[in-house]
């Protein structure tokens, strides 16, 4: 009975890097490294180097596999890691080489997010994204089944064990996507039932580390893991939230994204990154004092094309107590800022994001000054749960006067809302900014109806005269006769 097992995994690492000068964007080594520390490795040794191309056999070529084994028996490794992604083929012969457990990138962040996965929808996503990577890597377990022989009693069953392999892995892959059908109508029937109760939705996105946690929890002024790691949080997490300006709002925590992140994670994970797609406003998250700042931005662009975004974004660059960067908001135009500096661990920068958030969901902020009427009790508690009140004071009448800042269009909506007039509650020359504007050959139009209506008044009182006049001049008639 011939047996292949493969190696058992383990923690003490050899890692393996290269510039391949045939890939325009290569892997960043540091972040690699992170990613062995963020799965528990013992980084033992590091191996690079540098070729034209990738090798078709070991991916590094002969004499580099043959360093490797090497290391790996002089340092007695369990693994081997590979800051790049393996085709099954070359995994094998490596493994065969080197006899031990070989992982590339995409395997070494399935295994981050198995570790990480806590709730039933997470630990779904990362089994499927699993057995989506592993379902091009099956290794024949055993060799006895599948073997055919002539006569009696000898011949096999039909089936080798690594075709069994594969049907089970597809009817478990069928049955994982059943139920992450059912999580996502869930997750569809919680945000309708937000969308109904217009509560918009903010969702946090950005790269891995960059302080999206830490700022989630400085907004909710609650205490969600967050640590100095990659993939530190990985479920989502929502919270509902008073924002100052805007009123009640749904505040997401999402998954961190890397370079390159693996296809099988996009898909698995689009019952969650439909929490973005389904936002009113992303804020993404950026760690400003990243050397590689810009080509994480472009990592998060490139997933969030990948999943056909186009959702309003506010660049949101934390960390800036590292960067001394004074806390500010950047406008792409008049009205719409499209980047705010801020330090979530140091709260620096907290009201310039609130400000930057009020704006791009509630439009152009105004100052207004409203004199309420004693029935508009409700009206004034929907102000205080907005949070838009800025000062309040009452008149020699013993009517509440209240200073505001809100939207135009919002305060016009909420009067509507209330059954109150603009010129009721608010001075002349503010109570015209809700009215509309005419166009000047709407206001042409109206001087010349009301032209029309005065001279066909005149012409209807003048025949109203004549036939008064005839009707007199009859009866008059008729009473002499």
């Amino acid at each position: 009975m011939d047996y292949f097992e493969r190696h058992e995994g383990g923690e003490r690492a050899i890692i393996v890097h290269l510039d391949i000068r045939q890939i325009q964007d290569p892997d960043d080594l540091n972040e690699f490294e992170l990613l062995a520390d963020s799965a528990g490795a013992d980084r033992l040794a590091l191996v690079t180097g540098s070729r034209a191309r990738p090798d078709a056999k070991y991916f590094v070529g002969s004499g580099k596999a043959q360093e490797i084994a090497e290391l790996v028996r002089e340092h007695d490794a369990d693994i081997v890691l590979f800051n790049h992604n393996l085709s099954p083929s070359q995994e094998r012969n490596i493994e065969a080489l080197v006899q031990c457990r070989v992982l590339d990138r995409t395997g070494l962040i399935l295994d981050i997010f198995a570790q990480r996965a806590r709730t039933y929808e997470g630990k779904l996503q990362v089994e499927l994204a699993q057995l989506n990577h592993l379902s091009t890597r099956l290794v024949r377990g055993w060799t006895h089944l599948e073997r055919q022989k002539g006569g009696i009693g000898l011949r096999g069953p039909g089936e080798t064990q690594l075709e069994t392999d594969r049907r089970l892995l597809q009817v478990r892959v069928t049955q994982l996507k059943t139920k992450l059908e059912k999580v996502r109508q869930t997750r569809a029937q919680g945000r309708a039932r937000r969308q109904k109760s217009d509560v918009p939705t903010i969702s946090l996105v950005g790269y891995t580390n960059a302080g999206k946690s830490t700022l989630f929890n400085r907004l909710v002024d609650e205490n969600i893991y967050a640590a100095d790691k990659l993939f530190a949080t990985l479920d989502p997490t929502l919270r509902r939230l008073d924002w100052q300006g805007v009123g009640r709002v749904v505040l997401v925590d999402t998954v961190g994204f890397v370079r390159h992140l693996p296809h099988e994670l996009v898909e698995s994970f689009h019952a969650t990154l439909e929490e973005t797609l389904e936002a009113d406003l992303l804020l993404h998250v950026i760690d400003s004092s990243s050397e590689d700042m810009h080509e994480q931005i472009q990592a998060v662009k490139d997933v969030l094309a990948e999943i056909d975004n186009d959702v309003p974004v506010l660049n949101v660059y934390n960390k800036i107590d590292i960067t001394d960067e004074p806390a500010h908001i950047g406008y792409a135009k008049e009205g719409q800022p499209n980047r705010v500096y801020v330090s979530s661990r140091e709260n620096l920068g907290m009201e310039e994001l609130s400000l930057a958030v009020q704006q791009l969901l509630m439009g152009t902020l105004t100052t207004f000054d409203l004199t309420l009427p004693y029935n508009a009790g409700q009206f004034k508690n929907t102000l205080y749960e907005l949070g838009v009140i800025l000062e309040e004071s009452y008149d020699d009448n013993g009517h509440e006067c209240l200073t505001i800042r809100l939207p135009s269009d919002r305060l016009k909506q909420l009067l509507g809302q209330a059954n109150l007039k603009p010129l009721d509650v608010l001075p002349l020359a503010q109570a015209t900014l809700l009215m509309p504007i005419l166009e000047e050959f709407e206001q042409i139009d109206e001087e010349d109806n009301h032209d029309e209506e005065e001279s066909l008044t005149a012409e209807e009182e003048s025949a109203f005269a004549e036939f008064e006049a005839l009707n007199s001049a009859a009866q008059e008639s008729d009473s002499q006769s």
